[in-house]
């Protein structure tokens, strides 16, 4: 008789049968295959009508996994292409549309252990908040300093990582929130350690830049179900209009700004290298570390780009937009906490960065979401994930040229609410770098 068996992240195949995606381990005498394959085994065994014993999930006690929650039309339709494709498969919805919830609908229907991953700690304690109250159990935890193991249980993406091996065997569905992480090169240790065989991706944005995607039909599944912004506008999501608004340098930051800039590109031309895509930036990035005259340019570059990302006269066209909407709930994004703390202090605007503790983080969201506050400055961490009070305005200041970073903000506009029309405006420095960027994260 074959016997399957769980081998830190691994499947351990005796009986002198080869599965496919395995091979000879000579140490232990058996077939060994990672324990992303663990599907594919049992398929192959049964369709070759061989006997064998399968040891190697070990689940923990499960109580009745019941959700109360009805689903929207669509995300019915979600699950029910997530069922069609063999509980595998990436979902992509647009931030706001609820994706949580199509989430513990799964974990219902399968009724079955379940671990949902997560790139963050704020994260993990919002998904745990939601299990506890849709399913009334004890959920589980890794990630904090916390290591408690239950039916259902959410991790970050970090302590899946250096737990993999022990957590491997211990689900039947594990749930990927913000699945465009999962391709990351250890982040997909994690997919292929686990045996799990029923598998969920959860993403508002699921192209990466660096075509990362590519991995995800072989971790996950193929994309089952895609809805985007403009699908749910007006029906489950807020109407919506971006603006782009142009601002001119002050002289002197012009000035610094061209003296700069021309020293990265005179580099360039010297050096003949054309900067096309973002593998060519990558290759001169690498000149960096060899090359002090690359090193000077780059810094130059970054100098010019900190001008023009952090411009004076931004601030001046956002006291402007604020005077004008006084009655509008405000979420103002910024790359860098040097502009996020500018305009904290001159316009006595609450702030959150990656600094700001969690505690703080939670009342100044609770005071933005009863009114108390209706003005929020925030650098990279609201972008992504974590549940925000419903807001009628945004403003970038600066950001990234990621198309992924300007869906999740706009998507924190777009809480439906009767009556509303939310609006994101672009605040860019003309006939500078920034325009390309905008361009990009636009595209």
């Amino acid at each position: 008789m074959v016997l399957l068996r769980y081998d830190k992240g691994t499947i351990l195949v005796f009986g002198d049968v080869r599965v496919p995606n395995s091979s000879w381990d000579p140490r232990v005498g058996a077939f060994r295959a990672m324990a992303l394959y663990y599907p594919e085994a049992l398929s192959f065994l049964r369709l070759s009508e061989l006997d064998f014993k399968d040891d190697v999930l070990d689940l923990p006690p499960c109580p009745e996994l019941i959700s109360k929650t009805k689903l929207r039309g669509y995300q019915e339709e979600a699950l029910k292409a997530w069922l069609r494709a063999g509980k595998r498969g990436v979902i992509v919805l647009p931030t706001g549309a609820g994706k949580t919830m199509v989430a513990m609908a799964a974990i219902s229907l399968v009724n079955t252990p379940a671990i949902v991953v997560v790139p963050t700690i704020d994260l993990m304690e919002q998904w745990r908040t939601n299990l506890v109250k849709e399913f009334n159990v004890e959920v589980g935890a890794y990630g904090g300093g916390e290591n408690s193991l239950k039916a259902i249980t959410v991790s970050t993406y970090d302590s899946a990582y250096l737990r993999a091996e022990e957590l491997g065997n211990k689900f039947m569905l594990a749930i990927f929130d913000e699945v465009h992480h999962l391709p990351a090169p250890s982040y997909s240790q994690i997919a292929e350690l686990f045996a799990t065989p029923f598998r969920m991706g959860l993403t508002a944005t699921y192209i990466r830049e660096d075509e990362g995607h590519k991995l995800l039909p072989r971790l996950v599944g193929n994309v089952v179900y895609e809805l985007d912004t403009e699908d749910l506008a007006g029906t489950h999501l807020s109407r919506y209009t971006i603006e782009k608004a142009f601002v001119n340098l002050a002289p002197d930051e012009r000035i610094e700004y061209e003296k700069n800039y021309e020293v990265f590109k005179e580099y360039l031309r010297k050096k003949k290298i054309k900067l096309r895509n973002s593998m060519d930036f990558q290759q001169f990035i690498m000149r960096t570390g060899t090359d002090p005259e690359a090193r000077q340019a780059l810094l130059a570059r970054n100098r010019a780009l900190d001008i023009a990302l952090n411009a004076s006269s931004k601030v001046d066209a956002l006291r402007d937009l604020l005077a004008d909407n006084i009655d509008e709930k405000v979420l103002i994004f910024t790359q860098h906490n040097k502009l996020v703390h500018r305009i904290s202090r001159e316009f006595l605007i609450p702030a959150i960065t990656h600094q700001t503790s969690k505690e703080e983080r939670s009342e100044i969201l609770c005071r933005f979401r009863s009114g108390v506050y209706t003005r929020i400055v925030t650098s990279k961490v609201l972008d992504e994930g974590i549940d925000v009070p419903d807001a009628t305005l945004g403003v970038i200041l600066s950001g990234t040229g990621s198309s992924r970073e300007f869906i999740q903000r706009l998507g924190r506009l777009l809480r439906k609410k009767e009556g509303k029309e939310a609006k994101l405006v672009d605040i860019v420095s003309s006939e500078t770098r920034e325009i390309q960027i905008s361009q990009r994260r636009r595209r």
